[in-house]
Parts: structure tokens; sequence; C-alpha cells
């Protein structure tokens, strides 16, 4: 520790005494002004510069010229005069340019990379997130060539993410940068966030920043939803399919003076239509109704920010085996094969910023989230009930050395708290007169810990070090020690070359993040022996331990007067622990064991985005994963898992913005299946799964205040055969629903409406 003070001290004796100018960028639309992501702003004369994020803010160092030029292909540029004094400005393009007496509409950027921190970050905005159906935050990524959004099993409806090639419970999720949708939650989380509430989702890749907890391995996903100050005063958004879901979506706020405001937000969706497209006697999907309500309030002076609200969440599913298609005739003894899981989740949080005006560049917040989830719910004759109950706190205090806010550091403590009390009961065991299986599984982790980061910028902003390390005591597991290290570098105002490594951790929770597993015949070993009848087991398991190193490069280039966006990077990821989920050596069991020798995840993706004529943008991308983890001794490729991924969408849309296009095509590489030790050969799975390709469509007509638009999902009608092994005899020890690598269901339709209103002034 003394010799990381000491390198902190002499990186701020090295930096650059010099004024920060900050601002943002709008654009005057026919509905007010909004602000606007990827416009270039630089000092008349000069290649120092910088281009704003998402929420159309910069930030860069001044000079003497005193002028910025502020530009957007397809806009009027503009040039203001900035003095040393200002500490923040303003500007206003039009959005469009008088050529030929013809309106052209340029076209903003839907998504942005990151170019004015070290984090290597991803900002989808609310604009790129029309461009789909996006009815939660698991329909959000379709058009992103980053995160891969797949089912988990073929009876529960469960998703899961990948990034970086590993799964979703190695990537932190958060919502305002609180984590969030942690153990009961991280099967069907993703469903508990509706589209129409996101205002933005942040993507990053690494291990991200230590502020934020040790558990980010591959990354971090970050969900802003819409806050009462917003200019949006209504919404509502209604949604229907050809599978017969419903949704509807609304919310509205309320401003009771310059400093107070709130915002309620309700949703519903209904899924009641069972749908059997491959007639083996199960529902491809089940029937679902979830009931979703958040209010918030927010607080806001020359000091001081603040805001808290409440989140409740009542979801239902029903699935399994029925009737209907001919091959489902009920067992004797059991009857039908059926699936209900009935879901209730509280969350309370509380944000509170306090800007200290005694001292320049100098704050401090406070971030408290709490949850309460329970989840009752059974597959066939297995039963499994849980209830989670979380408190995250973190304290934040963020700085300057001396007068330089090139030189800045944050420091801080942080407290979280997870309890745990799960009951699992196998009656099918009991019913045949075998020795029972029922246990309780109750587990408490409460980890302080304390953190500091420091962030320096060099050569006139060109060069920013973020390094970072947090301590955090486990009362399970003891010490954890967390460093992270961030590089930028900005050789000009079109290149951005980043490079991170560091550590994340976690704790394996088997049955919550598995639970989707209860759903087949096997039953859950840990290190060869019965779970259920050995919980002290689960003692023995380690806590997943990971590094991760990544570059990036982002190059803009100017093509025939437009910009030309190319995103290339690496990210090798590999595991000193981990949970090995082993599901094919034996059959009928499920065997969770520490790792013994090698793990490790490498992934390449290259992205390439041109605005081919005006107004019709391309984005091309390939991601290759190569991931492997040792499985009894052999170290083979992680099963479920595409070699390759590419993808194009093309997104246009008409003079005035009247009509919208969007269109899609994922092209998903072959990959390795498991491979079934000691099962019949009549029941055995394909060693792997060939490469398919899948196609969706959305055109939107705009209106003034309101727009309707329609779509289609899986265009070639593109599904897995036979996903569930043995459906015809669900209670026997080779039924499985876990060999799911393709989509579930075919050609999908829907339409939806969505209107807004802002508010005057």
């Amino acid at each position: 520790m003394r010799n990381l003070f000491i390198m902190v001290c002499l990186f701020a004796s090295f930096g650059l005494q010099a004024q920060t100018i900050k601002g943002r960028v709008m654009e005057e639309t026919a509905d007010g002004e909004e602000p606007l992501a990827g416009a270039n702003v630089y000092w008349v004369g000069t290649s120092k510069g910088a281009v704003t994020d998402g929420n159309g803010e910069f930030k860069l160092k001044w000079e003497k010229v005193g002028k910025l030029v502020i530009s957007f292909i397809g806009y009027r540029s503009d040039t203001i005069q900035v003095k040393s004094t200002d500490k923040f400005v303003t500007c206003t393009l039009q959005s469009g340019e008088l050529l030929d007496e013809v309106n052209v509409q340029a076209r903003k950027q839907s998504t942005v990379m990151t170019t004015n921190r070290p984090l290597i970050e991803q900002l989808i905005t609310g604009e790129e997130l029309c461009k789909a159906a996006c009815c939660n935050l698991g329909e959000s990524f379709e058009t992103n060539a980053s995160v891969d959004v797949s089912y988990a099993d073929a009876v529960t409806g469960a998703k899961q993410i990948q990034l970086l090639g590993l799964t979703g419970k190695y990537v932190q999720m958060m919502t305002e940068n609180m984590p969030n949708f942690r153990g009961l939650a991280s099967l069907y989380g993703l469903t508990y966030i509706p589209g129409p509430w996101m205002s933005a989702i942040s993507v990053s890749k690494g291990t991200g920043s230590v502020i934020n907890g040790y558990e980010s391995m591959a990354g971090q996903i970050s969900v802003d939803y819409k806050k009462p100050r917003d200019p949006e005063l209504f919404s509502a958004n209604v949604f229907t399919s050809s599978e017969g879901m419903y949704e509807f979506n609304s919310n509205f706020s309320i401003r009771f003076n310059d400093k107070w405001s709130t915002m309620f937000l309700l949703h519903g969706d209904w899924m009641e239509e069972p749908h059997d497209g491959n007639k083996d006697g199960f529902l491809d999907m089940p029937e679902k109704t979830q009931y979703n309500v958040m209010n918030r309030w927010a607080y806001k002076d020359d000091s001081w920010f603040l805001q808290f609200g409440g989140k409740f969440i009542d979801e239902t599913r029903e699935g399994g085996q029925t009737s209907h298609g001919g091959h489902a005739e009920p067992n004797p003894t059991y009857g039908l094969y059926k699936i209900g899981i009935d879901t209730r989740r509280y969350e309370g949080f509380l944000k509170l910023g306090y800007l200290m005006p005694q001292y320049e560049n100098t704050s401090m917040a406070l971030l408290l989230n709490y949850t309460d989830h329970t989840q009752d719910s059974y597959y066939g004759k297995k039963i499994y009930n849980a209830g989670q109950k979380s408190f995250f706190a973190n304290y934040i205090y963020q700085s300057i050395f001396g007068n330089n806010p090139g030189q800045m550091y944050s420091a801080g403590i942080s407290f979280t708290y997870d309890k745990y009390d799960e009951d699992f009961c196998d009656q099918l065991v009991v019913a045949d007169g075998l020795e029972g299986v029922d246990a309780t599984f109750k587990r408490e982790e409460r980890v302080p810990g304390a953190f500091f980061q420091y962030t320096g910028e060099f050569l006139d902003e060109r060069f920013v070090v973020m390094a970072g390390l947090r301590y955090d005591y486990h009362n399970i597991f003891g010490n954890i020690w967390t460093p992270r290290a961030h590089i930028m570098y900005k050789p000009d105002e079109f290149t951005n070359i980043k490079a991170t490594f560091g550590r994340g951790l976690r704790t394996a929770n088997i049955l919550a993040e598995n639970s989707y597993l209860l759903a087949s015949a096997a039953n859950f070993y840990v290190e060869g022996k019965l779970l259920a009848k050995n919980p002290h087991l689960l003692d023995e398991l380690k806590m997943e331990d990971s590094w991760n190193f990544g570059a990036n490069v982002n190059r803009k280039f100017t093509l025939f007067g437009r910009t030309l966006n190319v995103n290339l990077d690496y990210y090798h990821t590999k595991f000193n622990d981990q949970v090995v989920v082993d599901n094919e050596t034996t059959f009928d069991q499920v065997n969770f064991y520490n790792l013994e020798g090698k793990s490790y995840s490498n992934c390449y993706q290259a992205e390439v985005k041109y605005e081919l004529i005006p107004r019709l943008e391309a984005t091309v991308a390939y991601r290759y994963n190569d991931v492997k983890t040792t499985i009894k001794g052999e170290l083979r490729r992680t099963p479920f898992t595409s070699r390759y991924k590419g993808m194009v969408n093309l997104s246009y849309f008409t003079n005035l913005k009247k009509l919208q296009f969007d269109f899609t095509t994922q092209f998903n590489g072959s990959g390795r299946l498991p491979e079934q030790g000691g099962i019949a050969d009549e029941f055995r799975v394909a060693p792997r799964f060939d490469a398919f390709q899948i196609m969706n469509a959305q055109v939107t007509k705009y209106f003034r205040l309101w727009s309707v638009y329609a779509g289609c999902e899986n265009i070639g009608d593109f599904t897995q055969k036979n996903p569930i092994v043995n459906a015809h005899d669900p209670w026997s020890s080779t039924f499985d629903s876990s060999k799911v690598w393709g989509p579930l269901h075919g050609r999908k339709f829907y339409i939806g409406l969505r209107f807004a209103l802002d508010r005057k002034g």
C-alpha cells in the first residue's frame, strides 16, 4: 500500500496545471432540444479536441485560441467564443443542412463508444433500443454485436446473456451503477426491466472500475432508467405479437417546483396462449404474467442531489407438458409434467450526492440498494422454494490533487450483504420408495470493503491512466484484494487506443443460478456426492477468481464526406479458480466441482459503422470465441458457445424522419454440445450444433407525438429441432430440457404503438 501511495503521488506531481472546460452539445428538433452524441468539438486551428458522449457532454483543456468549433456531419457547424473563466458551455446545432433547397435530415449516433474516459465502454441510447421490439432488457441486444442473449432451457423461458464468450453470471449486472439481479434474479432478471423504461444501457468490457465492487469478471452492464427531470412528461407503449403476447407500458412525471420531481412507471405483460410449434407435447414458451411498478423521486439544487424510490414485481410462469399435440399422454402414476415459477420482488434505492462548494472539483455520494426476492417453483416433482435478501451500500468521495483537475482520485467504503434461504425436495425420489431427497440450504454473506482509484491525465489529455485497488473482507472466504487498471491514449482526435487489466471474483450460487437444470431428470452433485444429502459440500466450493486482459482500438475515418467508424478489440480471461458445471460426464448428474486445470476465454471482435448513403447506416461486425474449460481432466471447448458470430445491421430513415426501416441479420457459428456420458444411443444428442442465421426486421412510422412500429423476428422461421431429450417420457432418467443452442420459437410478427408528450418549458 505504501508503494502504491508513492506511485500516485509521483503521477500527481507530473500533472499539467491547466483549466478544464466542460460543456454540452444539443441538437434542435421539432420537439425541442436533445443531447447530440458523437459530435466533434475542437479548438480552432488545432487538432486538440473531444467527442461528445451519450449525454452530449465533453471535456477538454483550455487553449489560448479561445474558439471552439462544434461539428457533426449533416449538421450546420458552429463556432463559439470561450473564456478561460468559463466552466461549462453549451451549443445547439440545427439538425439538418439546406442543400439545394432540400432539407437533409442528419443521422446521429445511437450507439456511442466512450472516448473521454479510459474504460472500454459502449453506450446504447434510447434511439438504438427503438430499432427492435425491445420488450425488456433481454431483448435489447438484438442489434448489438458484443452481447448475446439465449434461452437457458426449453421449458422455463429463462434467459442468460453471454459476453466475451462467458455466461452472464460473470457479468456484473447493475442499475444506475448499483449491483442488481444477482443470485435468484440472475436467470429471469433480464425480463424485470421493461424496454420503454430504459433511457440508455452502458456495456463495459473487462473488469471495470473498483468503485462498483469486485464481482465484474467479463464486463459490466448498467441500465439507466428514465428520470423525473427528463423532458418527457408522459409516454405509453402498447404491444402485441402473433404468439399471443400483450404488453402495456406507461410512465409519467410531475415537477412540483425547480427542485422536487417524481415519476411513476407502470408495466404489465401477458402470455396466455399455449404454443407447441414442434408438436413434442411441451409448451415452447411458458404462459407468463408480469406486473411491474416503480416510483422514483428526485431533488436537486446547486449543491445537493437526491434520488430515491421503490419497485415491485409480481410474475408467474406456468409451462411444461400438455395434452395438446397427440404425443403427451399423462403418466398413470404422476400425470403430466408441469412447471410453475411464482416470483415476487421488492426493491428500494437511494442516491445522495453533494457538490462541496468550498472545494473545487470535490464531491461525495452515498448509494443504497435493498432487494427482497422470493421464488416458489416446481419442476415436475422437484420443488425449489427460495428467498434472497440483499443490501448494498457504497460511499464515494471524489476530489483532485492540489488545484489540478487532471489529477483526480476517488476513495470510499462499501458493504454488501446477502442472505439465502433455499429449500429443495425431490418428491419423485420419495414416491419411488428410495431414500428421501429433502434439504435446506442457508447462507449469509457479509462483505465490508474499501477502495481507492486514481485518474491522471497527461500529454494534453491524450494519455489517461485509471488505476484502482480495493480490499474486501468476506465472512466466508476471508481477504480479497482486487487491483484494476485502465489506460487510454489518443494520438489525435480520431483515434482512441485503450487497454485494461484486472482481477474479478464472485461466489458461485449453484442452486439459484442453475435452477433451470431442475427441469431435467439429472440430480445435483457436488464433488461426486448428492448435494441434497450432503449440503455441507457447498462449503468445499471455492470463490471463483479470474484475471482479464483487454485492448481496444477505435478509429474514425472520413470517406466520401461521411464518417467510417472502425472498432477492434481483444480480451483474454483466465480463471485461477472456477466452479465447473459438468452435465456431460454422467447423463443423469449435474456435477459441480472446483476447477483442476485450465479455463480461459479469448475473444476477438471487429466492428465497422458507415453511412452508405445519406440516412442509411450500416453496421457490420464479426466476433471469434475461443473458450475452453478443463472437464474431468480434459481441456474442452465450453459447450453451447458458438465459435463465431457475425452481424449486419441496416438502418434507414426517410427525409424528415417520417419512416424508419431496420434490418438485422445474425450469423451464429457452430459449437460443441455436452457428450452425455453413459446415455443410450437413442437419446444421445449430436456432438455439435451447426451454424445458423437469424433475420429480424422492423418498420416505424413517426408522427408528431406518437409512432407505430411493426416487425418480424426470425424471418427465416429457423428453430432447433427436438430441443427436449425424451420429451415423450419426462418422468424417465433420460429426460433433459437443457440441451438448447438455438431459437425455440419460429417466425413471429408484432405491432406496437408509442406515444410521448414532452413538458413545455
